[in-house]
């Protein structure tokens, strides 16, 4: 024995009702009646959809400029910044005539996010200097098949007549410093 200290364990003689088991019958019984008249935890989705919080994470959004053209300069930040390396990308540069499709002379000609990989940390719009990238509220659609969770663009770029709304994903400090258009990254 390590301590001194010494521990009397007595067998209690069980009577007749803890023998035949009855009373902890009757309350496995009464705690199955009670979870019968108690509120459903389950949400009857597509019926009925559940609230989601502000700062939810759901499918990502390329997002356009003011004139509509692409954000994205195909840096590869934010490939190396995701962990589970679902973000790949192939570079080109832009041609005469496509200055009102692409923002600067480099852009991503192939942009794909394998969904099934994606563990939608926000990673991937911390690390774009940009702003190209978003996480919005929508949610992504289910499916039996793995061939349809590569998104390319697509299905990313946002339409230039269907704006996604990202401004609550971004901090206040954010919002107030994108008002100064004086700044060089704001123009």
């Amino acid at each position: 024995m390590l301590t001194n200290r010494s521990k009397v364990v007595v067998k209690k003689e069980m009577n007749f009702w803890e023998r035949i088991y009855l009373p902890a019958i009757l309350g496995g019984i009464v705690i199955t009646i009670k979870h019968l008249f108690r509120r459903s935890a389950t949400v009857r989705y597509p019926e009925k959809k559940r609230e989601i919080s502000a700062i939810w994470r759901g499918q990502h959004v390329l997002k356009r400029d003011d004139i509509g053209a692409e954000r994205c300069t195909a840096c590869g930040l934010c490939a190396v910044a995701c962990p589970a390396e679902a973000i790949t990308m192939i570079a080109a540069e832009r041609k005469k005539g496509e200055e009102n499709l692409y923002r600067e002379e480099k852009y991503a000609s192939t942009y794909e996010i394998n969904m099934l990989r994606c563990i939608f940390c926000g990673l991937c719009e911390e690390a774009c200097p940009k702003e190209a990238i978003f996480l919005t509220d929508r949610i992504i659609e289910t499916d039996y098949g793995r061939k349809g969770f590569v998104f390319g663009k697509d299905k990313l770029v946002e339409p230039v007549d269907q704006r996604v709304d990202v401004s609550k994903r971004q901090t206040p400090a954010v919002l107030e410093f994108k008002q100064h258009k004086q700044l060089t990254h704001n123009k």
